[in-house]
């Protein structure tokens, strides 16, 4: 190639994803293209790159670096910088420092289109091989023990490649290069069947586990980041079974398929819930359910929607292959307890439920969920973060000088860190509501801490004093001297977790609609309208208050909220004169607890109110999982586009004469329709008193896609910005990132 000018030398300092994820080849083989010299190695802060050549040369190259990047890479920023030509005439990959941490790492993802040709030509090594991956797919944050991202650093390290591996493994022009989980058959990981009694099966264990499946029976199978409980999911005796028997009577359960075509057959899909489900983080979504489908109606009774996802690893793609129809894959757990990593804990802890499994030898460091998601038209929402999407890094524009560990909430814990440039994410964790589940925590903190060579200079909690990470927290800080503390309010931090998703400095108004959280006036916050900037918060607005009777028993017994809501504006006889529904001497007793005034905090929470709609509705059995009075009431559908009365003043948002009028509805539908058009109307009347601020959506609340498809329809519609988490959670997992970004901003 002619060039029009003399020789120049570039240094290119690259900073995001850009180690573990192929980028160095991927520079190695653009810089050989246009024949330029120089070199590529990782440092800490990234990817450094010195290219030399002609002009034409470097600018071609230049552009196409942000064109054709890895598919798993990401760049924050390129520091470009003229330096003096050194006469090099090859380019080079260089060593990294073994000194030197990474500071992002990618996260664990699905089966890449080569891969999954390879396992399925009969004339390739890797043929039917489960444990297939390049550095465009497969395990990373499962099996890392510590940085550099090296497979002595992984649990690889106790597999020696084969020649042919490690041929493969150094060779710059090969989609193997550097992918440090390379194995194949005759080096790496081996499948085994085990009992509960103590046989084995090596020879064909895949065969054997589908066997027993096809058979009706309930097996556990090792996955990427721990075990999933697995069964037919076609199959009502199965499913029964895992209900009673995992203590879980009607919580939706997940459905692996072996492709797209399969769930089309049982759900109804937006191009929008196409798009994610086809996505290489291959999450689980939350799609409208057919009626009458083959899948079994206990996966999701009692509600229209059912979470499906695509076999994301080899291994799941084999055992799919082999069965040809649908599968329940659910977390194997206890209930409020961590994933499980290995086949002992499993027959430890469960072997009422599971009496086989299908396990490897390649050991899992840290667990790692399934990622939960659902779409509107406009927005992604994300339920639970973590398997392909966490670790979740987010640029800093400027580097802040301290540590900094946020430790979220109680219930879907995570922790953030902030370091350098960057703010990281935690997988989601769980509920803090068991020793195991804390251990977990303290676990994940050490392993971030280990991992990023971090020591906090600043802990940032919820302002909660019981929550266990609150606790900690303030452990934490008295063993430790000048580590300061900061504790910020649960609401507060939901709509700082939107402002850190998109950068927002500037004030906000923000919806902060949940389930609970505690409130600087001591009473349980959770349907609060903010004026909320990174420095400071007012509260505008709250929904009037109402008692929680039995405290955290009205939590899972919707009906105390309900009778607490026809209470505090009917006598005791007026109220057993309508509700007919609950049994009178139990409103009797709750009555003598709303008068006394016994174990009866107040609470404005908008995720309780659902409840007590719920149960006026007539539902009187208790609630088997958070969230479900809500689903049920989103699955009834009625034409009717009127809402309930409603006042706003002194900043309370008063819904009380919606009650006798719920009382009056003779249809459940209509009263669900109408209730979640109230909460949609209360948003936008208050939207319209404010209308020069940007408006923030956020809290488990707007988890509902009924009620955020209408408020952000109607804010469109009026022209109005709003903004929603679409990369973060906005239930409690997305607290530690709004704790994070209020030290950032008020360092």
């Amino acid at each position: 190639m002619a060039e029009s000018s003399s020789k120049q030398r570039i240094k290119l300092i690259i900073r995001g994803i850009v180690q573990g994820v192929g980028f160095r080849p991927f520079i190695y083989q653009l810089a050989t293209k246009y024949s330029l010299s120089g070199f590529v190695s990782n440092n800490g802060f990234g990817v450094v790159v010195e290219v030399e050549g002609g002009l034409e040369s470097c600018e071609l190259f230049l552009n196409n670096i942000t064109k054709s990047t890895p598919p798993l890479s990401r760049i924050d920023s390129i520091n470009k910088e003229q330096i003096a030509p050194k006469d090099t005439t090859t380019f080079e990959i260089v060593a990294s420092n073994a000194n030197m941490i990474t500071t992002l790492l990618s996260p664990d993802i699905s089966l890449c289109d080569e891969c999954l040709a390879e396992i399925q030509d009969k004339t390739n090594r890797r043929y039917n091989y489960p444990f297939i991956n390049c550095t465009n797919c497969g395990p990373r944050y499962t099996i890392i023990e510590n940085l550099p991202y090296d497979r002595a650093n992984t649990t690889m390290r106790k597999f020696t490649m084969c020649k042919v591996c490690k041929i493969e493994y150094n060779d710059p022009k090969n989609r193997r290069y550097h992918a440090q989980p390379i194995s194949c058959y005759e080096c790496g990981p081996q499948l085994n069947y085990l009992s509960l009694e103590g046989v084995t099966e090596s020879k064909n264990p895949i065969e054997k586990i589908c066997s027993l499946i096809q058979e009706g029976e309930v097996v556990a199978i090792k996955g990427v980041g721990g075990f999933h409980i697995v069964c037919d999911a076609t199959n009502n005796r199965a499913i029964a079974t895992l209900r009673e028997k995992k203590v879980r009577p009607t919580k939706p359960l997940a459905v692996m398929f072996p492709n797209i075509e399969a769930i089309k057959e049982v759900a109804t899909l937006t191009k929008e819930d196409k798009k994610l489900i086809l996505s290489k983080e291959r999450p689980i979504v939350i799609v409208s359910k057919k009626e009458n489908s083959f899948v079994s109606e206990l996966i999701a009774p009692n509600i229209n929607r059912i979470g499906v996802f695509l076999a994301y690893s080899p291994l799941h793609k084999l055992i799919l292959k082999r069965l040809n129809f649908p599968i329940v894959a659910t977390s194997a757990n206890l209930s409020g307890e961590p994933i499980i990593l290995d086949e002992k804990e499993i027959f430890a802890k469960l072997p009422h439920l599971i009496k086989h499994l299908l396990t490897y030898d390649r050991v899992i460091v840290n667990a790692c969920d399934d990622s939960v998601l659902q779409t509107t038209p406009d927005n992604t929402i994300m339920l639970r973060m973590a398997r392909g999407y966490a670790p979740f890094s987010l640029p800093l524009q400027q580097k802040t000088t301290k540590k900094i560990l946020a430790l979220g909430a109680n219930q879907k814990a995570t922790i953030t860190l902030a370091f350098g440039q960057n703010i990281v994410l935690s997988p989601y964790i769980g509920d803090l509501g068991s020793i195991n589940s804390t251990e977990h925590f303290l676990k994940m903190i050490e392993t971030f801490k280990r991992v990023y060579n971090f020591e906090p200079d600043i802990i940032v909690c919820d302002k909660h004093p019981h929550y266990e990470s609150t606790k900690l927290a303030k452990k934490y800080v008295a063993t430790k001297d000048n580590l300061k503390l900061i504790e910020i309010q649960h609401h507060y931090a939901h709509s700082l977790a939107t402002m850190a998703e998109f950068s927002l400095d500037e004030k906000v108004l923000a919806f902060c609609f949940d389930g609970t959280g505690y409130g600087d006036d001591g009473t349980l916050w959770g349907g609060e309208v903010l004026l909320a900037s990174p420095q400071n918060y007012e509260r505008l607005y709250h929904f009037k208050t109402f008692p929680l009777l039995g405290g955290e028993k009205a939590i899972k017994e919707p009906k105390r909220v309900a009778l607490a809501l026809l209470f505090e504006q009917y006598s005791l006889d007026e109220v057993l004169a309508i509700q007919n529904d609950f049994n009178a001497n139990e409103i009797k007793l709750l009555h003598q607890l709303y008068i006394k005034g016994l174990n009866t905090p107040q609470s404005s929470s908008v995720g309780r109110l659902f409840d007590g709609v719920y149960a006026l509705c007539g539902y009187t059995q208790n609630l088997n999982y958070e969230g479900e009075s809500g689903l049920i009431l989103e699955s009834l559908k009625a034409q009717t586009q009127d809402s309930y009365s409603y006042t706003i003043k002194n900043g309370i948002i008063d819904y009380t004469k919606m009650i006798p009028q719920i009382l009056k509805e003779k249809d459940r539908a209509t009263i669900a329709k109408k209730f979640i058009q109230t909460l949609t109307q209360i948003v936008l009347v208050i939207s319209n008193k404010h209308p020069n601020l940007p408006v923030v959506l956020s809290g488990g609340v707007f988890q509902n896609k009924t009620l955020v498809m209408q408020i952000t329809q109607m804010l469109t519609k009026a022209k109005r910005r709003y903004y929603i988490q679409n990369k973060t959670p906005l239930n409690d997992s997305g607290i530690s990132l709004g704790q994070i970004y209020f030290a950032l901003n008020n360092l």
